[in-house]
């Protein structure tokens, strides 16, 4: 995955800052409750789960964004750690939480296991529907025009592969959000920093065919001539322990 903070936050920060408030709420996350953010990234749900009053800690893999959490967070404990093994004790949490993470796991059936350890079963995910997720559509759709074949789209981007990855008692519900635009360009230069595996490919293209991308792009957005919203709706689902 990606390691840089300022790439992220102008790609999918938008999104992922108004999810996190929307995602605590479906696992019901409280004040004063001890909450594990697995796979925190630039902790756009840390710094949520700090906003209401909880007892947070962070597992993140990528040694930039871990650094910069600990910068961020000084008082919480977070620790350069994959999902699979998390190294907690078990029951040392009241909730384990994973935000936009699932998919990226080497093993999302080992990371769910281990955030249900540490966290007496009480477990809430969450991922991107990659076509209702307007962003990620977008360039997708353009990717696809220009006979540029990604990779293999990755698991646990819908309700029945996330029900399947937590179990038949798992509640699953549809998150809505939307994220702001200033234009066309504030857009253009979200997708230019190479955040992810989308913005790795318009980074990679030479300077006709980035061309080309940003005039199809214009095309699949309607042609915006001012500010404009996109929406994004992510798959949550958590189980109670």
């Amino acid at each position: 995955m990606w390691d840089s903070d300022a790439a992220y936050d102008s790609f999918m920060g938008r999104f992922s800052r108004r999810l996190a408030p929307v995602f605590a709420d479906f696992a019901g996350v409280g004040a004063g409750e001890r909450v594990l953010d697995v796979g925190a990234g630039t902790g756009a749900l840390t710094e949520e789960l700090v906003r209401r009053g909880a007892q947070a800690a962070a597992a993140e893999p990528a040694p930039a964004f871990a650094e910069s959490l600990r910068r961020r967070f000084p008082d919480l404990d977070v620790r350069e750690t994959g999902a699979e093994e998390l190294p907690w004790p078990g029951d040392s949490f009241d909730v384990a939480l994973a935000q936009l993470v699932v998919s990226f796991m080497n093993d999302a059936e080992a990371g769910v296991r281990e955030m249900a350890r540490v966290a007496g079963g009480r477990v809430a995910v969450c991922m991107w529907d990659m076509e209702e997720q307007q962003l990620l559509a977008s360039v997708n759709h353009v990717r696809e025009r220009m006979g540029d074949a990604g990779p293999e789209p990755r698991r646990y981007r819908t309700a029945a592969e996330l029900q399947e990855l937590l179990g038949p008692d798992a509640e699953v519900a549809a998150l809505d959000v939307v994220a702001d635009y200033e234009g066309f360009e504030d857009y253009w230069a979200s997708v230019l920093g190479g955040a992810g595996p989308l913005g790795e490919w318009v980074a990679s293209l030479d300077d006709a065919r980035r061309e080309t991308a940003r005039t199809e792009l214009i095309r699949e957005l309607g042609d915006p001539s001012g500010p404009f919203t996109l929406s994004g709706r992510a798959w949550a689902a958590k189980i109670s322990g």
